[in-house]
């Protein structure tokens, strides 16, 4: 039976991008997949605190932990647990402030704090990660706001070859604010096409993964 963990981060609830785009990944999995099982977490409804990493690092290195060093390790190891145990994996990642939001960048952190996670341990070799990625704005070739999003490029690196050693796809979809920011009026036919192409490469994706995991 495969399964496939859904990493969800977007504070915008129900009209968020990336939580529609990978809806339509799990949808496209699960029906290629009927028999498999989704897991899910939601760094948002279930938020990890940076007292938390602190702690879980600190575990390392303590000759008899504290309550909250143990419990703190205990939750590193519970989160690498989920993404080991997966099939593939699919995390939605806005852009937030030209960065990583904080609970992507916490949930990565606790993840290094685990020994089976740590450096040069290339843990996700083979593994199949979906990173569905967004932004208001503009910052691909060309746009005016080009190279401002340093979230892609951690991501990729992080979990592609370099660091976690996943093989990674990227579905990533910009001008989000077009329909909404009077000042990118003009951008609204291009937004609907990227918002579609990027709905129809998570349908794609999702097909060929629950396919590969059965």
């Amino acid at each position: 039976m495969s399964t496939l963990y859904r990493v969800d981060s977007s504070i915008q609830g129900d009209v968020s991008v990336t939580r529609e785009i990978t809806d339509e990944f799990e949808r496209a999995w699960s029906a290629t997949a009927p028999e498999g099982v989704v897991n899910r977490r939601d760094l948002v409804t279930t938020p990890l605190a940076p007292a938390v990493w602190t702690a879980a690092l600190a575990a390392h290195g303590a000759g008899e932990r504290t309550k909250e060093q143990q419990s703190a390790a205990d939750l590193a190891a519970d989160l690498a647990g989920e993404m080991l145990a997966a099939d593939a994996i699919v995390i939605g990642a806005p852009l937030y402030n030209w960065g990583p939001s904080q609970h992507v960048k916490c949930w990565i952190d606790m993840l290094w704090t685990d020994p089976r996670f740590g450096p040069r341990t290339y843990p996700l070799t083979g593994k199949p990660v979906v990173l569905v990625v967004s932004r208001g704005g503009g910052a691909s070739v060309g746009a005016p706001q080009e190279g401002w999003d340093h979230s892609v490029p951690y991501l990729l690196r992080t979990f592609g070859t370099d660091v976690f050693g996943a093989d990674v796809t990227l579905i990533e979809t910009e001008l989000t604010l077009a329909g909404r920011s009077p000042a990118m009026a003009h951008l609204q036919d291009k937004a609907v096409e990227l918002r579609a192409r990027s709905h129809e490469l998570a349908r794609e994706t999702g097909e060929a993964l629950a396919k590969l995991a059965a």
